[in-house]
């Protein structure tokens, strides 16, 4: 009794419910949103594949002159550029053949040289050049006296003659800016024999001529 009561209550709430949403117009609107919400969503398109191109693999192009040499063995190079310079050496100067003058020698050697400039004829500049290792055999390069190359010699660099006692002459060459003798001084040094301890006298006869007394 009480379970028929109950479905008969719950089918009157039912058509009650179906009038309300007929009376509402919603039955209609209900069905019209249900394939809206059911159809589903179409997938993105996708880019058409572009179709590979079957590439041909071509040799480079390369000088004949190169191709036809060997390929190079940079190994074998770098040792022989090694072994190549390994034999490249300096001759060292036999140091045992030197002469060095005893203090007394030397100054008796600069007396003599003064004596002889003091005799030279007036008007020429000279001056006094004690002979040191680095002057003769050590390096064969001549400093002269400051004052009198910035007084007498050239402001640039020149080529200056040498005149022995005999007549012969020496083409050396001049640095001004160092104020000494370089290309040509070894020569005369060794035609002259000179080692350490000599006295020489230069006198300056022309522009860029030196008398010069051993």
């Amino acid at each position: 009794m009480v379970k028929r009561s109950y479905e008969e209550f719950r089918k009157q709430r039912l058509e009650e419910n179906k009038k309300r949403m007929e009376d509402l117009n919603l039955t209609k609107l209900a069905h019209s949103l249900k394939p809206a919400s059911a159809s589903p969503k179409p997938s993105p398109m996708k880019p058409p594949r572009t179709p590979r191109r079957n590439t041909e693999l071509l040799p480079l192009r390369r000088s004949t002159r190169i191709v036809n040499n060997p390929a190079p063995v940079y190994k074998e190079v770098a040792v022989e550029f090694l072994e190549r310079h390994r034999r490249v050496y300096y001759k060292r100067r036999d140091l045992s053949n030197r002469v060095y003058a005893s203090d007394e020698a030397r100054a008796n050697a600069i007396d003599r040289a003064e004596e002889l400039q003091s005799g030279l004829e007036e008007g020429f500049p000279s001056f006094v050049k004690p002979m040191l290792q680095s002057h003769t055999t050590g390096g064969f390069w001549l400093g002269l006296p400051v004052p009198f190359c910035r007084k007498n010699l050239p402001k640039r660099d020149e080529t200056v003659c040498l005149v022995d006692e005999d007549g012969e002459e020496y083409n050396t060459v001049y640095l001004a800016q160092k104020t000494g003798l370089s290309g040509g001084w070894r020569g005369f040094s060794l035609a002259h024999k000179l080692v350490d301890g000599d006295a020489l006298v230069f006198q300056l006869v022309k522009r860029t001529q030196f008398k010069v007394v051993v």
